[in-house]
């Protein structure tokens, strides 16, 4: 899949979920996510959740962290390597 369209799908869903009255524009593909507090423990678990079952991979509870997930470059990049 390509890599625009994980970004595309992963803002979409985080805007949604997390961000709801939030300007698109402001959430950018290097925008932290874990680190700034925008995904607390519970939003990322639901993000998780949400990469499983929308892409069809899995992800290590080692994975789960700000390291593989705190923006949104980092997360298509977890999901590029994961397909």
């Amino acid at each position: 899949m390509e890599t625009a369209t994980v970004e595309k799908l992963v803002k979409e869903f985080i805007l949604g979920e997390f961000l709801p009255e939030e300007d698109p524009a402001e959430l950018l593909d290097s925008t932290p996510l874990i680190t700034t507090g925008i995904l607390d423990s519970i939003a990322t678990l639901k993000l998780v959740l949400f990469l499983e079952q929308e892409f069809g991979i899995a992800i290590s509870p080692h994975e789960a962290d700000a390291e593989h997930l705190d923006t949104i470059a980092r997360i298509a990049d977890l999901v590029r390597t994961k397909s």
